[in-house]
């Protein structure tokens, strides 16, 4: 633990370096960053809480498109239904191929 000599010795090199005239903007400068940090920890407890809440509950629904898209083998992970959609209709307009005998 730091004591009070410690201290009063780290306060007198931080004088030192950077000057009494430096030492408000450098406060300043510090209570930003302290806040910038708490933010981000909050930001990153709410994603890890929704995350975790993601893994609990039931995967929604899928939807008409996405189920007649897999039903003609097209990937639905990650996409949306317009996405989806596009690619329901290229692979419909593709002339069939006639396997000749």
């Amino acid at each position: 633990m730091i004591g009070t000599p410690e201290l009063i010795a780290i306060f007198g090199v931080i004088v030192l370096l950077f000057g009494a005239a430096k030492l408000p903007e450098l406060a300043r400068s510090m209570g930003s960053s302290v806040g910038e940090f708490k933010k981000a920890q909050k930001e990153s407890e709410k994603s890890l809480k929704e995350f975790e809440k993601s893994l609990t509950e039931p995967a929604p629904a899928k939807t008409r498109v996405q189920e007649t898209a897999e039903k003609m083998g097209i990937d639905i992970r990650g996409k949306t239904d317009d996405q989806l959609l596009d690619e329901i209709q290229k692979s419909s307009e593709k002339p069939k191929e006639v396997s000749e005998p």
